[in-house]
């Protein structure tokens, strides 16, 4: 199986969440990273499942000037293909994740999970939620 992490992080938030996810992966898949602040991602293809991680930015968007471009150039590739979604947040409710759960549902996309999302740094719930998800992403 070979997936693909892909993700920004401001604070370091969504990073931790990248990492949890990436080492669970990591001894039962090829897993390769793409942290967007350092790296480009422009193809889905010769991934078996996509994991997406972006923190909420202004009134709960998916972060403007890096993330959203890159998953946009995308999108049109994401029907049919397996999906996972994370990400944290400081404010607000959690409506930039609900938002952009529907847009990937909309665009065919097969999410794997429910997406997990954690203010600020989360806690030890949010590692059992990324531990399922990364799980979820193997079966």
């Amino acid at each position: 199986m070979k997936a693909a992490v892909v993700y920004i992080s401001l604070t370091g938030n969504t990073a931790a969440m990248a990492e949890r996810i990436i080492a669970r992966l990591s001894d039962k898949a090829e897993v390769d990273v793409f942290d967007l602040s350092q790296k480009d991602f422009a193809s889905m293809d010769g991934y078996d499942v996509v994991a997406f991680g972006c923190p909420a930015m202004g009134n709960e968007v998916l972060e403007e000037d890096t993330f959203e471009p890159a998953f946009s150039s995308i999108e049109s590739s994401l029907s049919g293909r397996r999906i996972a979604l994370f990400g944290s947040y400081g404010w607000g409710d959690g409506e930039w994740m609900r938002t952009w759960q529907e847009r990937c549902i909309d665009d065919g996309a097969i999410l794997v999970t429910d997406p997990v999302i954690a203010q600020e740094g989360g806690d030890e719930s949010t590692n059992e939620a990324l531990d399922a998800l990364a799980d979820s992403m193997l079966s």
